[in-house]
């Protein structure tokens, strides 16, 4: 659950009674939201806000001690606050800040009632823009904290504190190098590091080692096992390829373990075939579905975006191709991948089968675990990054896929996908480099995936 710390301005000439108004209405929004919050005892400063630079400090002492207990901070400026002490309170909070302000009421305008934080806002996004501070809006200027508007907002800005403290010290797993014939594959690790985020390579050779060491007669492979045949229909893969399958989830769990990470990318092919007669499709689905986001082909910047993405919504995220054309659709296509998408994001359990294209040109019995079937239809929010001259460059934008139906003979697990104007942003998205990998997952998240990128982390954005 994404937890706030609330705050309260104030200024001593202004009417303050305005303050215990608006506590009660933002902790009722706040917990309307789905959210939590923390609040500094009442009794610490009048009426428990911040009104001069020692009040600030006050306040700024309570955010120190409840370190790592909020996920951001919510200004609440129920009439013409004070910014020095905004400044002093907030300056070193290391979250995301929404500065809220209560509107002025007509009725209300007499010198008891007027709370003139219309221009008060103004006043300390001025010193916070001059202390370089960053911080988020609400889309109104003034906005009643218990309207549906404000609602919308504490949504969308839980969305962002849960991007921002999800790629924030964020690790990847790196399982395996880049198949050399994947170039569009290609990310820059120390462009990543200035952002935070920290890439650790294993060799395949580790993880095969530790697939093979796994024993098989213990209670958490006889677990793995049970889950593995619960989690999709697994009634036609042979006895062997299930037993390889476990092993390779064993692995994984040991990998995130060690790192203390949730997000990983794999090397998915051809060595698993050769040397392993598995496809990793299930594993990655099944990890995803788990919570430990893992992208496909060691695509770190879709591991990335997929962080992301699944953050903002809550759901997973899948790791998809751009692949098809739908008819003569110029705004629809098809949204594809062998089988690495997890149940939640499809029609229904999936069917785990051979790797067509393995099977094709090495054989049978090699590549068992596609997960096979169909993505719902949802809204959706796609996404996909690259490293490109010591940045990161990113592009977002909301879709939706349509549920339209694709013919019983495609080879794996795809959806049709309905995105305004798509013909210009592919043209875009092809002008500028970008792979044709994209990062997706449930809702429409657009808005709080630009606002995290551009406030908090500092990535370069592609406008489609």
């Amino acid at each position: 659950m994404t937890t706030f710390a609330l705050f309260y301005g104030n200024r001593a000439f202004m009417p303050d009674d305005v303050i215990d108004e608006a506590r009660p209405q933002l902790e009722k929004a706040v917990k309307d939201a789905g959210c939590d919050f923390i609040s500094m005892d009442v009794s610490l400063t009048s009426h428990g806000a911040a009104e001069t630079v020692a009040e600030g400090k006050i306040y700024a002492k309570f955010l120190e001690e409840n370190k790592g207990k909020f996920d951001g901070v919510i200004a609440c400026l129920a009439n013409f606050s004070d910014e020095a002490s905004a400044i002093a309170a907030l300056k070193d909070c290391g979250v995301p800040i929404l500065i809220q302000a209560c509107p002025d009421e007509i009725g209300k305008m007499d010198f008891a009632g007027r709370r003139d934080a219309f221009c008060g806002k103004l006043a300390i996004t001025d010193l916070f823009y001059q202390y370089g501070i960053p911080f988020s809006l609400t889309q109104s200027h003034v906005v009643a904290l218990d309207g549906d508007e404000f609602q919308r907002e504490l949504k969308k800005f839980a969305a962002v504190c849960r991007i921002v403290k999800g790629l924030k010290n964020l690790t990847i797993a790196s399982i395996g190098a880049r198949v050399s014939a994947f170039k569009t594959m290609r990310f820059d690790e120390l462009t990543a590091q200035k952002y935070g985020i920290t890439v650790e390579t294993i060799d395949l050779s580790d993880f095969f080692l530790r697939m093979k060491s796994m024993d098989s007669s213990s209670k958490e492979f006889a677990d793995k096992l049970e889950f593995y045949k619960n989690y999709a229909n697994c009634t036609k893969v042979p006895a062997e390829s299930m037993d390889k399958m476990v092993r390779a989830s064993l692995a994984a769990d040991q990998i995130a373990a060690e790192l203390e990470t949730d997000c990983m990318t794999i090397r998915c092919w051809d060595e698993f075939q050769r040397e392993m007669q598995i496809s990793v499709c299930n594993l990655i689905s099944e990890l995803n579905d788990r919570g430990i986001v893992t992208a496909c082909e060691l695509d770190i910047a879709n591991a990335i975006s997929m962080k992301a993405l699944s953050s903002a919504s809550q759901d997973p995220a899948m790791c998809l191709d751009f692949n098809n054309n739908y008819g003569d659709d110029p705004n629809k296509c098809i949204l594809f991948h062998c089988g690495p998408i997890c149940n939640t994001l499809m029609t229904g359990k999936g069917e785990i089968v051979e790797h067509k294209m393995f099977k094709k040109t090495m054989g049978d019995d090699v590549s068992w675990g596609v997960n096979q079937g169909y993505i719902k239809a949802m809204p959706m929010t796609y996404s996909s990054a690259k490293s490109d001259n010591g940045k990161i460059v990113a592009y977002v934008d909301n879709g939706i896929f349509t549920g339209d139906p694709i013919e019983d003979g495609y080879f794996g697990t795809g959806g049709v996908a309905y995105i305004e104007n798509m013909q210009k942003k592919l043209y875009d998205i092809a002008k500028n480099g970008f792979r044709h990998h994209v990062s997706v997952s449930s809702g429409q998240n657009k808005d709080a995936m630009l606002e995290a990128y551009k406030t908090y982390i500092g990535f370069d954005i592609m406008e489609l």
